[in-house]
């Protein structure tokens, strides 16, 4: 995509930039879209371009734009299967609450858990065990409510 392909200012097209060096540009010149540019950088680049530009963009003052760079971090363990070991130490700082939960997530489910970090393998057990527990808490709590129902309308 050419650089006149984007407009800063509206964030038409930044979505879909694939020219690190333009993000690198847009930095410099403070636009506000780099949160979304972030993201096209996650679809249309190698891991390795983008983690600098995603890292980067975590650290905006606006809200929004931080929380697209944490989704760009999710983009990229979705679509590679892995993290650059700065997103890793990126999310692990950020934490499981807040911006990071969903990229975090994605990381558990779409990474291979051999290649996961330390810290994502914990996280990774405990979500899972979590969730097991959570499902068969559920489950006990609708047979008991369907026994409770059964045994209510045999008196009636």
């Amino acid at each position: 995509m050419d650089n006149s392909a984007y407009d800063w200012e509206s964030g038409e097209g930044v979505s879909g930039i694939d020219d690190p060096a333009a993000v690198d540009a847009a930095f410099e010149r403070g636009e506000r879209p780099l949160g979304s540019a972030v993201i096209g950088l996650a679809f249309n680049c190698s891991p390795e371009e983008a983690s600098p530009r995603i890292i980067r963009a975590m650290q905006l003052p606006d809200r929004d734009q931080r929380g697209f760079a944490f989704t760009a971090a999710g983009v990229v363990a979705r679509l590679r299967g892995d993290l650059t070991p700065e997103l890793y130490a990126a999310l692990r700082v950020e934490g499981p609450s807040g911006f990071a939960e969903h990229a975090i997530r994605d990381t558990l489910t779409f990474v291979p858990f051999g290649k996961l970090q330390p810290w994502f393998k914990r996280r990774w057990v405990l979500v899972t065990v979590r969730d097991k527990l959570e499902g068969w808490w559920l489950r006990s709590e609708d047979a008991v409510g369907e026994a409770w129902r059964a045994l209510r309308r045999r008196r009636s």
